[in-house]
């Protein structure tokens, strides 16, 4: 087992520099991982091809190395991603909410790091260089435990993430990875609460519910999307299915890509058609509530292609281009179907109605709510925030992707003159 409790110790001490150290130091850092990861592609890819051997004889699934999987591009995303947030405004320090109070206590908040963080993910290796990079300008210290099937390609990553700190005269302990698989060593992370002060789990469902009921840490869940387009009956039938199209397909293995359609009953009979037979180039299976069957002629597709859906497959989040369609009466249906059904990750209407649109940004609580756009742009890159940590789907703190500002919290300062309570 590894020495968690020193890697704890080592990131808190690590910690308290960070919360102080200078912005230009950070940048400085995360320049030099950018470089390094540019420098040392090809040994990062020989890592990554050994990982994705691995998986494969080990009969992983094909979402599973899908996300493991590395290319040169991907690599250089990377790296692009790294310089992006080294460019974004330090958070840290900066001051809002300011008043005078009437006694004349001046007061404001100051936003301060969260202080260690801890991380647990599965496969994914982007993951480790996009924790680092923001935990690192948030000015928090973060412990990476890695899954077993991508453990080469943390390696790698790992050891140019450290040159960077030794590059840039930056603490070791800012970044630290738990390099084992004993099934311990996550059990004992997460107790940590003494020297830990946020645990993210990065996984799927049997590791959310692991940390929820072990940790002692807080814990910051997400990632898990069932997520919905509704196609109102007013909307753009040809855009619905280009979106509906790049929802479903652009990625289908990550958590905001689509795996529920909701058709208006008003329109189902011709866009339930359209919809399959623009997907089925692609490869996509169609699963069919019995009122969607009814919309299409027995026979026209191949075996396989079109089936009839289980109750079940619309608690599912597919990770593959697996489709659930089901006809809806209209938008306050297709509301009560999606907060029956939906993880709260990313859900959204293809309308030109705007009493709909209201009706649905009101009463949808996802962390990412859409109108007339693809599901995938919940991401943290895609919306300016350079990368993510995670994407939460809870309510506390933060929600939809986590990126710098997530990764703080807040002091009150109150400057008084001489002021005393009476």
């Amino acid at each position: 087992m590894s020495n968690l409790n020193e890697m704890a110790k080592l990131a808190r001490q690590a910690a308290r520099s960070l919360a102080i150290i200078e912005t230009e130091r950070k940048d400085q850092a995360l320049m030099r991982l950018a470089d390094l990861l540019v420098d040392e592609t090809e040994p990062i890819l020989s890592a990554n091809a050994e990982d994705v051997r691995l998986a494969q004889q080990a009969g992983l699934a094909t979402a599973l190395i899908d996300r493991l999987r590395l290319s040169e591009a991907g690599v250089m995303a990377l790296a692009a991603d790294v310089r992006n947030v080294a460019q974004l405004s330090d958070p840290v320090g900066s001051v809002f909410d300011r008043d005078m109070l009437p006694n004349g206590l001046k007061v404001h908040k100051q936003r301060v790091p969260i202080g260690v963080l801890a991380v647990i993910y599965e496969s994914r290796p982007n993951v480790t260089v996009d924790v680092s990079c923001l935990a690192l300008k948030s000015g928090n210290a973060v412990i990476l435990r890695g899954g077993k099937e991508t453990l080469n390609t943390n390696r790698a990553l790992f050891k140019i993430i450290q040159q960077a700190l030794r590059d840039s005269a930056t603490p070791m302990g800012a970044v630290q990875f738990v390099d084992s698989q004993d099934r311990a060593d996550v059990l004992a992370l997460i107790q940590l609460d003494q020297e830990v002060d946020m645990l993210i789990p990065r996984g799927g469902a049997g590791l959310h519910r692991f940390c929820r009921e072990h940790s002692r840490i807080p814990v910051m869940t997400g990632g898990i999307g069932i997520c919905h387009l509704f196609v109102d009956r007013s909307a753009d039938q040809a855009a619905a299915l280009a979106i509906i199209h790049n929802a479903k397909t652009q990625r289908p293995s990550v958590c905001n890509a689509l795996d529920t359609v909701l058709v208006d009953r008003a329109i189902a009979d011709d866009f339930i058609p359209a919809l399959i037979g623009h997907l089925r180039q692609a490869g996509v299976v169609i699963r069919l509530d019995p009122a969607a069957m009814a919309c299409i002629q027995e026979g026209d597709y191949a075996p396989g292609e079109v089936s009839l859906a289980d109750p079940k497959d619309f608690d599912t989040e597919w990770l593959s281009l697996v489709l659930g369609v089901r006809v809806v009466g209209g938008v306050a249906e297709a509301i009560d179907h999606i907060q029956a059904h939906s993880t709260g990750h990313s859900d959204g209407i293809l309308t030109r109605d705007a009493h709909n649109t209201n009706l649905f940004t009101q009463q949808v609580d996802s962390a990412a709510v859409y109108v007339n756009a693809s599901t995938r742009f919940t991401d943290g890159g895609q919306l300016g925030l350079g990368a993510e940590v995670a994407v939460s789907t809870q309510r506390l703190h933060a929600r939809g992707p986590m990126a710098l500002e997530a990764l703080t919290t807040y002091k009150w300062v109150i400057i008084g003159d001489n002021h005393i309570r009476e």
